[in-house]
């Protein structure tokens, strides 16, 4: 037989028989890879372990506990759950499951709703067909022979996901047991690697998250390589779920959702509007020492803007229908990026006039699928710390990396230590459809982008054909206290723009020349922000942006007039402060504190009110000893104005 020539990644060459599967050369290596090998990527395509090389070929062997394998458990984990599902529901149709955030799910059409106690059957299910070690193989089919295994097997849906699919794309299925199901794969070698696993929750959710379309049933589940990894992400989840910001920002009152209102159109009450304020306030702050100046634009707009923006051709998708307005469209608006472009154009511009910043914390209003929907992380109308720079191309990499630097400013200030930036670039194939029609400039400013990140030491990750239609872009992903990954910020370039307005400045030369644009919201929409602080710090604060800062609870009745005395004194230097001067004892008072998560708490009785002092209690480190009102006002101020992070107990 002859011979093939396998390339590790080590750069080593081992020759094998014609026919090879990655999961045989796993085998040469060792017992352990091939028990723990899932896929292989051969010459950088991802394929199926068992999958014959009958060619010299490049190889990565991918095991469960890497990237890559830990999403072939998962959708591998999806199609063990149908398979478990059709056993009990036999006329349940399949629709999709795909993977996401470490976890997998798949939608079905079902008489009624999955309980509790179905999960807990379907997952027992799993673990008999796991035992039973099927071989998962695949099967590349015709368009014919596709449509009509589905359709014998009335699978609605899968035929007309097949009636989709581009003639040019091959279609294929894989086969477990008695079970097949429409995939592209790759898939585990067979049902026995499928061990640990768990299901999670079910939802409604309507069919290609399109609200008229039938409410399907979705079984959400997870699956790792091993039983301490699966422990480890249960016990992740119990935390992020303690730290959903639905349910914190409904506990401490900072923003709610009303049905005559309308889905995705948040309120926000009193304590969201001092977090909303006090993060304005930061920013704009941020944005003087950064020579920004403040603008306003309108809400509504002609649809002609949006016509010479390049919206309406490429975003109207996800812009609101347009209103007639005295015989004239109307739309609202869907980012300020357009009205910024009429800004800078309302006055002549020179070099000197360059850098022209501009900032604008304007609500903007997009139609998100109602399917998409999900408390403040997609929402319908948003609060947006935007802002556009206009600058030559000399001066373009000094701007954009002053802009990451902002970004590292914040991270500071709300201890994000973890991040990561992605740089999203075009798709040659999408251009004139998804993105504006100008190769040599995609080339031309993405390479740009590249080199000023590489040569301000910026690390960062490619990410092709996520680009916005306009220019390339940086997205940055932040991590929170408890390892939950949110995609927040947002760097992008728009080189194609300005041209259309017809933006100019006039150089040293006196030539006019078109500015390079570069569109920042380092905060993110305000909603998204304040969903991702609410979980990063589980509702706990820091003290210069809690709603409430301090609790003074007086020990009896008669210290009331010295807690309103204090309270008074706090509100003259600009403290948040509450008197609880219910007849409760003062553990009572003090676990109603911790419920509201206040992080300082001070405790006045006689011998206090005699010294005018108080005795000071912070969250996660309790009693600090009794200290001067002067003293502990010095204090706040100075933690305020350094905008410290909340305490904890090492600290």
């Amino acid at each position: 037989m002859s011979q093939v020539t396998i390339t590790l990644p080590d750069g080593s060459d081992h020759s094998f028989d014609k026919g090879v599967t990655a999961l045989d050369v796993a085998q040469s290596i060792g017992d352990r890879l091939a028990n723990d090998t899932v896929a292989a990527s051969v010459n950088d395509v991802l394929v199926d372990a068992m999958q014959p090389i009958n060619e010299n070929s490049s190889l990565v062997i991918h095991t469960g506990s890497s990237k890559i394998g830990h999403d072939v458990l998962l959708h591998s984990a999806a199609h063990l759950m149908a398979q478990a599902v059709k056993k009990f529901w036999p006329n349940a149709q399949m629709t999709i499951g795909p993977v996401v955030d470490n976890r997998f799910y798949y939608d079905f059409d079902i008489e009624g709703t999955f309980s509790d106690e179905d999960l807990l059957k379907i997952e027992k299910e799993m673990h008999v067909i796991s035992k039973q070690n099927y071989e998962v193989s695949r099967k590349n089919l015709s368009r014919k022979e596709a449509i009509k295994i589905f359709t014998d097997l009335k699978e609605n849906y899968k035929v007309e996901i097949i009636n989709e699919i581009d003639d040019s794309d091959s279609i294929s299925a894989y086969l477990q047991g008695d079970f097949i199901d429409l995939c592209r794969g790759p898939h585990v070698p067979n049902t026995g690697r499928l061990k640990y696993f768990k299901l999670l929750s079910t939802s409604g959710a309507y069919w290609r998250g399109n609200e008229n379309n039938k409410m399907l049933q979705r079984i959400y589940g997870t699956a790792f390589s091993s039983k301490a990894e699966l422990k480890k992400y249960l016990h992740f989840l119990e935390e992020a779920k303690k730290r959903d910001h639905r349910k914190l920002g409904k506990e401490l009152e900072i923003f709610t959702f009303d049905n005559e209102v309308g889905p995705g159109l948040p309120l926000w009450l009193p304590n969201g509007g001092i977090i909303l304020n006090e993060l304005e306030s930061l920013a704009k702050a941020t944005e003087d020492k950064h020579g920004y100046f403040q603008v306003r634009t309108p809400h509504l707009t002609k649809a002609d803007l949006y016509k010479k923006s390049g919206h309406l051709d490429l975003y109207k998708d996800a812009m609101y229908p347009a209103m007639d307005v005295d015989g004239t469209d109307y739309y609202v608006k869907p980012m300020n990026c357009p009205h910024h472009h009429k800004i800078y154009d309302a006055s002549p511009k020179s070099y000197r006039d360059l850098p022209y910043r501009i900032s604008e914390y304007g609500t903007c209003y997009r139609y998100e699928k109602s399917g998409q929907l999900f408390g403040l992380m997609r929402v319908r109308s948003m609060q947006m710390n935007d802002a556009h720079i206009y600058c030559s191309k000399s001066d373009f990499s000094k701007e954009f990396l002053d802009v990451c630097k902002m970004y590292l400013e914040y991270f500071e200030i709300f201890g994000i230590e973890k991040y990561e930036m992605r740089l999203s670039l075009h798709d040659q194939k999408g251009l004139g459809k998804k993105y504006i029609n100008e190769p040599e400039l995609w080339l031309e400013t993405e390479n740009i982008v590249r080199d000023t990140l590489t040569d301000g030491n910026i690390n960062f990750t490619e990410i092709p054909g996520e680009a916005a239609f306009y220019g390339p872009k940086i997205d940055v992903q932040v991590w929170s206290a408890i390892g939950k990954e949110f995609t927040l910020a947002t760097n992008q370039v728009d080189f194609a723009i300005p041209k259309r307005f017809g933006l100019t400045y006039t150089d040293q030369n006196g030539k006019d020349q078109v500015p390079l644009c570069i569109h920042r919201a380092p905060l993110s929409t305000h909603e998204r922000f304040v969903g991702f602080l609410i979980e990063h710090f589980g509702g706990d604060f820091p003290v210069w942006l809690s709603p409430i800062q301090i609790a003074i609870l007086p020990v009896s009745e008669k210290v009331n007039d010295y807690a309103y005395d204090l309270k008074s004194k706090f509100d003259n230097v600009g403290f948040r402060s509450y008197v609880d001067e219910k007849p409760d004892k003062i553990g009572s008072k003090i676990r109603a504190a911790e419920l509201k998560k206040i992080p300082i708490m001070l405790i006045v009785g006689e011998k206090e009110a005699a010294n005018e002092s108080v005795s000071l209690r912070r969250r996660f480190v309790g009693d600090q000893g009794v200290m001067g009102v002067n003293k502990i006002i010095d204090e706040i101020i100075d933690e305020i104005n350094k905008r410290r992070l909340p305490y904890r107990k090492n600290e």
